[in-house]
């Protein structure tokens, strides 16, 4: 009797355990829906997402080797209803219809930060080489910066692509294609991220392109303050560690949204098919991302293939995107992995 009530006891915390994950991924799914000013929580449960999907995995497999068949549908069908959400970073690439046009239009965008801030114009001029090799068409750059020591970058992309719009600060647009007019997307005194968006005349058609660079997340901004502030002598505990980084991150949560709803509007108000480019700072199924996204197609979702990150971190997350207009077709998705970044740049191919 004793080891059947023990058996029994376990049976029961794994059925508790299975649940409580099941409940909480599909809360998660759901939490891309919140604004993160209106519930910190719910929001935040997408960023753990991956961790849930793998949890039910492993209670399906539980009760899987141990028979229970009726308790097996409980994971299996929150596994189902993650597939939407695999598919943002994960793709088998079997349903790609593999057209691949010669005329097609190729797009890319690179977070540069900064070109390193080195003073030799090399970074700069091999990033450009690799646009040449990949021959992109429309280039969107965040944390670009005009000048490395004496070398004018501008100039040098200039003499492949024939056009250039400079959004605020670090924002700039390329393009071979003729830009009609530009606008900058300003975020406000208090930030030194920002968007904008071009008017690009393609073969007579019109599109609007946005580039945007959303607010950070502050984790290696706070991690560097706490770090400074340990080499002068302060000591912080754990928890106060642990507060501080939780603070920042749903700051920066709490301004990503606002931005993007400010982008949102200025993309409803355009009369022409938009592209959208550029570092959102956010993971896929975000508030952010479902936000910026609104009744674009994720490029990545419709001909990519693999896993897709573009942070080059130990963190293996995608935070940077190309969507589009459903008036267009994607013919190809995929990143380079060249290391003048703290990001990898994106690229896809465009049917209009």
């Amino acid at each position: 009797m004793g080891k059947l009530a023990v058996y029994k006891y376990f049976s029961f915390m794994f059925l508790v355990i299975t649940i409580l994950i099941s409940v909480f991924t599909l809360f998660g799914l759901f939490g891309g829906n919140t604004n993160p000013a209106h519930s910190t929580a719910m929001a935040m449960l997408v960023y753990v997402l991956p961790f849930f999907v793998v949890g039910n995995v492993v209670m399906l497999i539980f009760w899987l080797i141990r028979r229970r068949w009726h308790w097996c549908v409980i994971p299996a069908v929150t596994i189902l209803c993650c597939i939407p959400y695999v598919r943002t970073f994960y793709q088998t690439g079997l349903f790609n219809s593999g057209n691949k046009s010669k005329l097609g239009l190729k797009i890319a965008t690179y977070n540069v930060a900064m070109f390193g801030r080195e003073i030799s114009g090399f970074k700069a001029e091999d990033i450009l080489s690799e646009m040449k090799r990949q021959q992109v068409d429309i280039l969107c750059m965040q944390e670009y910066m005009e000048k490395s020591g004496d070398k004018d970058n501008s100039k040098s992309y200039k003499e492949y692509f024939n056009y250039m719009a400079m959004g605020r600060n670090d924002m700039v647009i390329f393009s071979r294609h003729p830009i009609k007019k530009s606008e900058k997307i300003d975020f406000g005194p208090y930030t030194n991220n920002s968007a904008m968006w071009a008017d690009i005349d393609i073969n007579g058609k019109t599109v609007r392109l946005f580039n945007v660079h959303l607010e950070t997340t502050g984790f290696n901004r706070t991690m560097k303050k706490i770090a400074k502030a340990e080499l002068q002598g302060s000591r912080f505990e754990n928890n106060a560690i642990i507060r501080a980084i939780y603070g920042n991150y749903t700051l920066g949560m709490i301004v990503r949204a606002g931005q993007a709803n400010l982008v949102a509007r200025e993309m409803q108000a355009s009369e022409v098919p938009i592209i959208l480019c550029g570092d959102f700072n956010d993971v896929p199924y975000s508030y952010v991302y479902n936000t910026m996204k609104g009744d674009l197609v994720d490029g990545f979702k419709e001909c990519g293939e693999g896993f897709m990150y573009t942070f080059r971190d130990k963190k293996k997350v995608r935070i940077d995107y190309i969507f589009h207009d459903e008036s267009m077709t994607g013919e190809d998705y995929y990143k380079t992995e060249i290391s003048y970044s703290d990001h990898f740049p994106v690229f896809m191919k465009l049917s209009l």
